[in-house]
């Protein structure tokens, strides 16, 4: 009979307490039986086997930076991580790609392919310390995914352990095929629903010139986003187009002055990486902006101070943090929305009696409203939190554009599907996991599935 990889498994109760949760509040955390911090694809597949084989829930995890509550423990399962599978097995000059473990950090993979004169453009806000495997199990965008996409524009190919055991591997090197259904998309963004992803091939771009940036002062919110549609409207497609309101502002500025001025009520940072053509593309920005009600417009003649434009923008999940609590939403609408979706926001945080900050890649109508209240505040936090996906789904967006679904937002999943795609839903995860062990209760409810009671028998 199966056991669980005995190198790699504890049962140590301040380790497994240490594992138990992400990043995401008011998400409930149970009670794990095991940890196992897998070390090579043979510890990932001898762990799924033994769940199998015992009917136990299994919670995949990689760097826990997780918003959504996805990674978080259940009473009696198995906690299964795969940050230690963090090798970049291969970089591939000629093809323009890599082949990594999903341990690997986002930056780091960024770094790497650099020296190597290439790019590997998905940069989440949390790149320095989010991993490839939970990059992919999102579908993580970030900031420069206006000009260049999402994770899964990147991805070739995947392989993947599945909730037997087996091992299955989706994709490949070539840059187009269409042999099959398309099943790397289906893993990308399943959240750890449908497989356990041990190694991803993804495709990298040659090296962009180091970007310049231009930032626009704003009274409003609503003259932001006006320049967000002027400039858009134009043709041009920066690198980034990111939004702060008032709120964000302060908060950063409590981590780094930013040095702007008094009263400010939004920025809009463009950053471009055209090389010669930057000064061209941030010219226009500075005309949408002006001619959209800017009070200043300040554009870096260096990447250096390009960076520190952005730095601000990087700060704001970090500033967050410095508050009793927050929950941070991730809300995405169509652009010819977003003046809508914020003027909402506004009235939300009002209504509620909550601050509300909201940042995000505005050229994407993706924002992260952050409610930041104490904890007398809760329940109004948490309604302020409801009404904002609620407005989303009104304008006709999305409830989440980049965080995932997890459990936090699970129960919206079924207000923005259709009858026909939650079925579809359901079907995929019971063909794919038949017994519902893999992370149930996220994403999409594991009714169906077939999963009976936590077999209760030891470890060995």
């Amino acid at each position: 009979m199966t056991s669980l990889p005995s190198d790699a498994t504890t049962d140590d109760p301040d380790v497994l307490d240490a594992y138990r949760t992400d990043r995401a509040a008011f998400c409930p955390s149970g009670s794990p039986r095991a940890l196992v911090r897998a070390r090579s694809l043979e510890d990932v597949v001898q762990t799924l086997r033994w769940a199998y084989e015992h009917n136990v829930p299994v919670v995949p995890q990689g760097t826990r930076t997780g918003l959504s509550g996805g990674a978080n423990a259940l009473d009696g399962c198995v906690l299964l991580n795969v940050e230690k599978l963090d090798q970049i097995v291969e970089i591939d000059v000629e093809e323009q790609i890599a082949v990594v473990q999903p341990g690997v950090i986002n930056a780091t993979l960024a770094a790497a392919v650099a020296e190597k004169g290439l790019y590997y453009p998905p940069d989440p806000g949390s790149k320095d310390i989010s991993s490839i495997g939970g990059n992919v199990a999102t579908n993580a965008g970030g900031m420069c995914c206006l000009k260049y996409g999402v994770t899964g524009d990147f991805v070739r190919a995947l392989q993947v352990v599945l909730a037997d055991g087996r091992v299955m591997r989706t994709g490949r090197r070539t840059a187009k095929g269409v042999a099959g259904y398309d099943l790397t998309r289906v893993f990308v963004g399943s959240e750890g629903t449908l497989g356990v992803v041990t190694e991803v091939t993804v495709a990298l771009r040659p090296a962009a010139a180091r970007p310049l940036a231009a930032i626009a002062f704003f009274d409003t919110m609503a003259d932001a986003c006006r320049a967000v549609a002027d400039h858009l409207g134009t043709g041009a497609r920066p690198a980034a187009l990111e939004l702060m309101d008032a709120a964000t502002i302060a908060a950063v500025n409590r981590l780094q002055d930013l040095g702007f001025p008094d009263g400010v009520g939004a920025v809009l940072i463009a950053q471009s990486d055209a090389g010669t053509r930057a000064p061209e593309e941030l010219a226009a920005f500075e005309l949408s902006a002006r001619r959209c009600a800017a009070t200043d417009v300040i554009v870096s003649d260096n990447p250096a101070e390009a960076d520190l434009l952005m730095q601000g923008r990087r700060l704001a999940g970090l500033a967050f943090e410095n508050y009793p609590a927050s929950l941070v939403d991730d809300v995405c609408v169509p652009r010819r929305n977003l003046a809508a979706l914020v003027a909402g926001i506004e009235r939300i945080a009002a209504e509620y009696g909550v601050e509300i900050a909201t940042c995000g890649h505005a050229g994407d109508g993706n924002v992260h409203p952050a409610v930041l209240f104490d904890h007398s505040q809760a329940e109004a936090a948490q309604r302020a939190f409801a009404e904002i996906m609620r407005l989303g789904l009104e304008l006709g967006g999305t409830i989440t554009g980049e965080h995932g679904v997890g459990f936090l937002k699970r129960d919206w999943l079924a207000r923005e599907l259709d009858e026909a795609a939650l079925w579809s839903h359901q079907r995929i995860k019971q063909a794919l996991d038949p017994r519902g062990i893999l992370n149930p209760g996220r994403v999409i409810d594991s009714m169906a599935t077939g999963r009976t009671e936590v077999d209760q028998r030891s470890f060995g």
